[in-house]
């Protein structure tokens, strides 16, 4: 899972990277500018936020994100401990707000949480769509009794639909979360791991949950209609 570290103290940063890096493949962000334009991607499972930051504040960068339509959950990591500064947060659209110091487990447990309501399944490492199954940890999937054979990149893609079921993910954020906005390759690619995919669960009917939204991108749909 994708996470989004905007912390402008750099030691503190890699900290919090080491700390979550066996739930976490996590991106860096040292300002509040930096770190609006990558959550803006809207890639990200889950963003830790420090308030106090040179230029753009905290408070400004989740602002900007919930006007627009950024939902991805914030954890508020500050050490502003004030009831009002508390207040503040939430109603800026927080989804939690942890004081420094922390204590290393109480974050993991804090983003687990956090994960949990987001998603689901986190705490088993399991994410289910009808009887199509993938385990998180071991990087399996499964589509009732029937295992299906995918690779690195094909499970990745696979992840990212079903934390978005039922929503429609573009391509370049298609592209951004499982190739990186660094990756050399295009995102014409997106559509030969979207063939493979269907090509993979066509046995077992579950080809056609993976539609073609024209002009916008691909949604994994529970109702099932042929995929355009």
């Amino acid at each position: 899972m994708r996470l989004l570290v905007i912390e402008d103290d750099k030691h503190l940063s890699d900290t919090v990277c080491e700390t979550t890096r066996d739930l976490f493949e996590a991106d860096q962000a040292f300002d509040g500018e930096e770190g609006l334009y990558l959550a803006q991607q809207n890639i990200y499972d889950v963003i830790i936020l420090d308030i106090m930051m040179p230029g753009m504040n905290g408070y400004e960068v989740l602002t900007h994100l919930r006007e627009y339509g950024i939902s991805t959950p914030v954890l508020i990591l500050t050490a502003k401990d004030s009831i009002d500064d508390k207040i503040q947060g939430f109603k800026k659209g927080a989804d939690d707000y942890l004081v420094k110091p922390f204590h290393r487990e109480e974050l993991l447990l804090r983003l687990e949480a956090i994960v949990r309501r987001s998603v689901g399944g986190f705490r088993e490492h399991t994410l289910s769509f009808k009887e199509l199954k993938l385990n998180l940890k071991s990087r399996t999937v499964s589509i009732g009794e029937e295992a299906i054979l995918l690779n690195g990149k094909q499970i990745d893609l696979l992840e990212y639909l079903m934390n978005n079921k039922n929503i429609i993910v573009t391509k370049e954020q298609i592209f951004d979360r499982v190739w990186g906005m660094d990756s050399s390759t295009t995102n014409t690619v997106i559509e030969v791991y979207i063939s493979n995919l269907r090509k993979k669960f066509k046995a077992a009917g579950y080809d056609k949950y993976i539609k073609t939204i024209r002009g916008m991108g691909y949604m994994l749909s529970e109702n099932g209609e042929d995929h355009e």
